[in-house]
């Protein structure tokens, strides 16, 4: 995860850095946990509605009116990080879901900040 990229001169902001860092990896292997064994839950337990709809947004998509499952949304958001759901690939793993992760936070940041900008 490079934390030491961080170049953190402080045992407190790195004990902040480790502990964000922390949170995130437990979310990403909850995902792929849940993801392999319950892969037809809804996605709304696991994602905000802006979350799963930015992974459809960003892979091209229409989202749809209900909430997808799980398993349809993680796969979107891991091919943002590069997994190519190929039929033979397998389930995507900590790097192409961390990766897609970033992305989708990105353009929900984008989104959040569109709602609040637009008038009336």
């Amino acid at each position: 995860c490079r934390i030491e990229s961080l170049q953190l001169r402080t045992i407190d902001g790195l004990q902040r850095a480790i502990a964000l860092y922390l949170i995130v990896s437990w979310r990403i292997a909850m995902l792929m946990r849940f993801g392999r064994t319950c892969p037809d839950l809804p996605a709304d337990l696991f994602f905000d509605q802006d979350e799963w709809h930015a992974a459809y947004l960003l892979n091209k998509k229409k989202p749809p009116a209900d909430p997808p499952t799980l398993n349809q949304v993680l796969r979107l958001v891991a091919m943002l990080g590069g997994f190519l759901a190929r039929k033979g690939d397998g389930e995507p793993g900590v790097k192409t879901i961390w990766i897609g992760l970033q992305r989708v936070m990105d353009c929900v940041v984008g989104l959040q900040f569109m709602r609040e900008a637009a008038p009336g």
